[in-house]
């Protein structure tokens, strides 16, 4: 089948199932969504300067215009959209404009319900289209948190750790000092005393890469009182390790979950929260759960997965409940969505 056939099957899969067209804009602004969500975006926007001085960039992320057009007009919720997301990647040769197909579900009312939905509606698409074998990957960011917490270790190492859970080089390293229980030096605790007391003097309500100072100033606060020093550094980062080795079929995983716990003598209920992941049981389907995976998309909050066709990735997604505020939402909206990469298939 042609592109735009393709295109046509995929829609017309989405309707039936309830998606609403959404036409987010092509143009944003650039700095609402650094300052908004951080530098995640910075070095692959391609931005422009308009007469009046202010930068704008076209679209990088669908996801996120699709975030900002809800919050901005507040259109429906439950969504699918069919255009070009923009953004430079490392790879020279790569051509930076990505056709996608996408449905979110803004505003999410039921996790286990939205994530099904979502998931078996991409699964749905690509079986029309495809016929080689198709396999799903699953991971969720929200099991690394909740081991993490379980955790006995200083809150400024939780923090950490989840915070940067999306960069694994820099993760890596932070496993290495916590491992070699090496924290920061003195000098540079003073300068974060020393800042710490600079931002108390400043806005509490302004936002700095989606949080607020007021926020900022709690975990500073949490760093400086906390102790220097930790002595069972080496043994967090064993059990770490251990469950980002968890590789297995889904039909196994509350098995693998089990017997981990028990191993590292945490308590069995730690992994209560991924009802969400077990319902794709219900998909019949060749799914296989990976701890280490998702960790390349900083917004994601919960279930993670990608879609193959042969060795061919064709679509990816997940749930990302903190998005929307990140963006001005007063408070967490919780959505989950997917696309397609028209290019793969």
């Amino acid at each position: 089948m042609k592109s735009k056939k393709l295109s046509e099957v995929i829609i017309e899969n989405f309707k039936r199932n309830g998606f609403v067209l959404s036409e987010p804009d092509v143009l944003l602004d650039s700095e609402y969504i650094i300052e908004r969500s951080g530098e995640k975006f910075r070095s692959s926007m391609l931005t422009f300067d308009r007469e009046d001085g202010k930068t704008m960039c076209l679209r990088p992320d669908l996801t996120v215009a699709s975030c900002i057009s809800f919050l901005q007009k507040k259109s429906s919720s439950k969504i699918y959209y069919s255009g070009q997301a923009y953004r430079r990647s490392g790879n020279n040769s790569a051509n930076f404009i990505n056709d996608q197909l996408g449905i979110e579900i803004l505003g999410s009312k039921n996790q286990i319900q939205d994530d099904f939905k979502i998931i078996s509606t991409i699964l749905s698409s690509a079986k029309k289209i495809k016929r080689k074998k198709i396999l799903i990957k699953v991971g969720d960011i929200s099991l690394f948190k909740s081991l993490i917490n379980a955790l006995d270790m200083p809150d400024r190492w939780k923090l950490r750790l989840i915070r940067h859970f999306w960069r694994p080089r820099y993760f890596e390293e932070l496993l290495k000092r916590l491992e070699k229980n090496t924290d920061i030096d003195a000098v540079n605790f003073d300068a974060d005393k020393k800042r710490f007391y600079e931002m108390k003097k400043i806005d509490q309500a302004k936002i700095v890469a989606g949080r607020s100072i007021s926020e900022i100033l709690k975990r500073f606060d949490k760093k400086i009182k906390d102790p220097r020093s930790f002595a069972d550094g080496k043994k967090i980062v064993k059990i770490i390790k251990s469950f980002l080795k968890i590789n297995c079929k889904l039909s196994k995983l509350d098995e693998r979950l089990l017997d981990f716990a028990k191993k590292n003598n945490l308590k069995e209920n730690i992994f209560k929260d991924f009802k969400s992941i077990l319902n794709l049981r219900k998909l019949n389907q060749d799914i296989y759960y990976i701890a280490n995976f998702g960790r390349d998309v900083e917004y994601y909050t919960g279930i993670v997965f990608e879609v193959f066709s042969g060795k061919k990735e064709i679509a990816r997604g997940g749930r990302y409940d903190d998005l929307l505020k990140s963006l001005g939402a007063k408070k967490n909206i919780p959505a989950v969505g997917a696309a397609i990469n028209l290019k793969n298939i």
